[in-house]
């Protein structure tokens, strides 16, 4: 069969009897090159889908967006309407620093990161859950066989082997998921110092924004699991674009609440967050906390900047005219914070690919700052260590077109002994420093909770 025809076809898929995605995910952690993309806090919107794949068939040494292009390309498959988007085909993560291949004028200034700067793996098998339908999938592209007959018999092998570590029971969890002995890379003055001289910058027209953030670091203790603290993770602080993955000697514990980018074939969008509040378990003062964010002069104004960088970064790849905002500083709730969150939505320009989206918004503007490259100058300098996974992205972008990938806040990583944590926020020139550095506090306080610590001060 012609390659033409090959392209054609459609991924092999199976219901399965299970919906449960997390006990799936217990099964398979230990299997090689594991990856959970966990919608913990589900809605239709944005919490709909999760993903459990293992055993990828190939780790490409893809350090540039033109050899994913040219990888998903050779290996396009038909979309299954019904199926969750994810139908095989690349994952993984993009680390912060991947931005240097994008911008190579950061690479002098910038301080080089620990872990690659990208690990996106083939996974020809995934696992696929719907949480509104109630049903989950197992789906199969028969990669990298290309005509029909060959790709449909090695799909059926490789699905039929994943299922089969399916009845196998998981080992419960053991260890546990307590680390209390973190430092900061910043004090209280010393942050607070941070931001004042970013609202120099801001002063003297370098820059409208600019995120800066602080780095909690502890030891690994003996006994430590990732993934019992994952488990903790995902019920004390659900959310939409959870994940967790273990790369070799590399874990990653997410629980994100911001999407970067997604792709549906067609529409390509973008939920900036910016502006935060604490929750309250008292409702009186959390509904004056929530007043608050929603009558903030400043918070508004930073969320809008970053809605126009937004625009900008979509408008590289998409059709003229075609970029929307249809929904202007919302305000989102979660388990430990209100957020301001904005859509904003482009479609795509003919000829343009998911790499190409992907080059033109990475990394996030809510968690850069702009002008972007400028800022993310500044940001290297005041902040002067990497920030590896966070704010990089974790996600997928497949075989049949579509691409999703979160922005790694709320996000803990296990390293060569250590795990790092980071809180950060957006410092304009109405900023004032010490509830800047509270804002650091609230965005990591539940996570170092759930690790049974309290935050440095």
């Amino acid at each position: 069969m012609n390659q033409t025809a090959a392209l054609q076809s459609e991924p092999l898929w199976r219901e399965l009897a299970g919906t449960d995605a997390f006990a799936v995910a217990l099964q398979l952690a230990e299997e090689p090159g594991f990856l959970f993309l966990d919608s913990a806090m589900r809605n239709e919107r944005v919490g709909r889908y999760s993903y459990v794949c293992c055993d990828p068939v190939a780790a490409p040494d893809a350090n540039n967006v033109d050899q994913i292009n040219t990888l998903l390309a050779a290996h396009r498959l038909r979309h299954v309407p019904g199926l969750p988007p994810f139908q095989g085909g690349l994952a993984g993560y993009i680390g912060y620093e991947f931005g240097q291949s994008i911008e190579p004028q950061l690479r002098a200034r910038s301080p080089a990161p620990d872990i690659p700067p990208m690990q996106l793996k083939i996974y020809d098998c995934v696992l696929a859950f719907d949480h509104v339908l109630g049903k989950a999938w197992g789906i199969s592209t028969g990669y990298p066989a290309r005509d029909s007959a060959t790709r449909h018999a090695r799909a059926a092998e490789r699905l039929d082997a994943l299922l089969a570590k399916l009845g196998i029971p998981a080992t419960p969890l053991s260890g546990h998921g307590t680390i209390t002995a973190w430092t900061s890379n910043f004090t209280r003055a010393n942050y607070e110092a941070a931001v004042r001289r970013t609202i120099a910058f801001i002063l003297d027209g370098d820059i409208f924004q600019a995120n800066i953030s602080q780095q909690f670091t502890a030891a690994i203790p003996a006994g430590f699991n990732p993934l019992a603290f994952y488990a903790r993770l995902r019920e004390r602080n659900a959310a939409p674009f959870g994940a967790y993955l273990k790369f070799g000697d590399l874990v990653i514990a997410s629980s994100s609440p911001e999407r970067l980018i997604s792709f549906d074939g067609a529409i390509a969008e973008a939920r900036p967050i910016k502006g935060t509040r604490r929750r309250d378990p008292n409702p009186h003062a959390d509904a004056a906390l929530k007043a608050d964010l929603l009558a903030s002069r400043k918070d508004h104004a930073e969320n809008v900047m970053i809605v126009d960088l937004l625009r900008n970064d979509l408008s590289k790849v998409c059709a003229p005219g075609a970029v929307d905002v249809p929904l202007l500083c919302g305000l989102e709730s979660y388990a430990t914070v209100h957020h301001l969150t904005s859509v904003v939505t482009g479609r795509l320009e003919p000829g343009r690919t998911p790499g190409d989206l992907l080059t033109a918004c990475f990394p996030g503007g809510s968690i850069t700052g702009a002008p972007k490259l400028r800022a993310m100058e500044i940001i290297a300098e005041i902040e002067q260590r990497p920030r590896n996974i966070y704010c990089g992205s974790i996600g997928f972008a497949g075989f049949s077109g579509r691409m999703d990938f979160n922005i790694c806040i709320r996000t803990a990583m296990f390293h060569r002994g250590h795990v790092t944590l980071h809180g950060g926020g957006g410092i304009t020139a109405r900023s004032e420093p010490s509830a800047e550095y509270e804002e650091t506090i609230a965005k990591v306080a539940r996570i170092l909770d759930v690790f049974g610590a309290e935050p440095p001060r």
